[in-house]
């Protein structure tokens, strides 16, 4: 899942090598939580128009999550 979303990630933004995700472990309610950090200067192409990029980010990383019947939570930092 955190390569996953990486990749991702490396594919929208002008410095890949900044890409970085953290994991958090379960909370008691079971979610995972992704932290996702860039570069200040990419902040913006990973969050896009009225954050339509980052929600689709996310709905990409809950579907992967769900068919493993897990749960997942994506912030970006």
């Amino acid at each position: 899942m955190q390569e996953l979303l990486v990749e991702m990630a490396k594919g929208l933004v002008e410095a890949p090598d900044a890409v970085s995700v953290t994991v958090d472990e379960p909370n008691e309610d079971g979610v995972v939580v992704y932290h996702l950090h860039v570069a200040p200067d990419d902040m913006g192409r990973v969050i896009g128009k009225h954050g339509k990029i980052a929600k689709a980010l996310r709905v990409v990383m809950k579907a992967t999550a769900s068919r493993a019947n897990e749960k997942v939570q994506v912030e970006i930092d």
